[in-house]
C-alpha cells in the first residue's frame, strides 16, 4: 500500500516547454504562422479569455509527458490571455485548444499528419485547419460528436469559432482570410510594411510633437524676457521721479 509519504517522495513529473525542434522549417511556413497568429490575436485583442499561442506544446494529460503535440497555432476560447511556457489542459480548466492551424513544411510527411490528425480528433479540437503554401491547397475539419469531419468546401467557409471566412485561391501563397467585418488577413510582408509605416508615422508624430514644444518653450521664454526688460526700464523711470503708470 503506497502512504501519502511514499507519494511526496516520488519525483516531479517535468514538462520540458520545447521539443528541440525548429519552430519552422521555411519562410514561407514561418511568414504564414506569423500573419495568422498575429491577426488572430487583434481580431481578439478586446476580449480577456481568448487565448492565442504559436508553436507551443499542449499537453493533454496530466502525468504522461509524452503524450504532447505543439500546434503551429492554437486558439482556446474561456482561457486567459498571459505568459505560458506550455498548455497544460488541466491547468487550464480542462479545456483543449478549441481551434488549430498547422502551415505544412517541405519536410511534412503523410505520417505525421495522420498522427497530428489523430492527436487532435483524440483529445477534443473542434476545428482543425490545414494549409499548404507551396501547394496552395487548404483543408479543414469541425468535429461532430467524438469525431472531426472534413469541410466538403474550404472556399467560403466560415469558422463557427473564430467567425473568419476563408478564400483558397489558385496557386502557391493565394490564400485569404477575411475578418468578420470583412477586412482581409495581411500577410507578413503587409504586417511587416504597415508596422514600420506606423513606427515612422508616431515617430514624425513625437518629433512634430517636440517642435511644437520647442516654439512654446521659445516663445514662453521670449515673454519672460520682454516682462523682466519692462520692470527693468519702470525701475529705471522710478529712480529718475517718474511714474512708469
Amino acid at each position: 500500500m503506497t502512504t501519502a509519504t511514499q507519494l511526496s517522495e516520488l519525483p516531479a513529473i517535468e514538462y520540458p516547454d520545447g521539443d528541440g525542434l525548429p519552430m519552422s522549417e521555411s519562410t514561407a511556413q514561418n511568414d504564414w504562422m506569423m500573419s495568422i497568429k498575429i491577426e488572430l490575436s487583434a481580431l481578439f485583442r478586446d476580449n480577456p479569455n481568448v487565448f492565442v499561442a504559436c508553436d507551443l506544446l499542449w499537453y493533454p494529460v496530466q502525468g504522461e509527458p509524452t503524450i504532447r503535440t505543439g500546434p503551429d497555432i492554437m486558439v482556446a476560447f474561456d482561457r486567459p490571455k498571459g505568459r505560458r511556457g506550455s498548455y497544460k489542459q488541466w491547468e487550464e480548466g480542462n479545456l483543449p485548444p478549441h481551434v488549430v492551424f498547422e502551415i505544412l513544411a517541405p519536410s511534412n510527411r503523410p505520417g505525421e499528419t495522420d498522427r497530428r490528425f489523430r492527436f487532435y480528433e483524440q483529445y477534443g479540437v473542434e476545428e482543425y485547419y490545414v494549409y499548404d503554401p507551396d501547394d496552395g491547397w487548404l483543408e479543414g475539419w469541425q468535429r461532430v460528436g467524438n469525431h472531426l469531419e472534413a469541410i466538403p468546401r474550404m472556399a467560403g467557409h466560415v469558422s463557427p469559432r473564430l467567425d473568419i471566412r476563408f478564400d483558397p485561391g489558385e496557386g502557391p501563397d493565394n490564400l485569404r482570410i477575411f475578418r468578420p467585418d470583412g477586412a482581409r488577413f495581411l500577410t507578413f510582408d503587409e504586417l511587416t510594411q504597415k508596422n514600420n509605416a506606423e513606427r515612422r508615422r508616431a515617430a514624425a508624430e513625437r518629433q512634430r510633437a517636440e517642435e511644437e514644444a520647442r516654439i512654446v518653450q521659445a516663445e514662453r521664454q521670449r515673454g519672460d524676457e520682454e516682462r523682466q526688460r519692462a520692470e527693468r526700464l519702470a525701475a529705471r523711470l522710478r529712480e529718475l521721479g517718474i511714474d512708469p503708470e
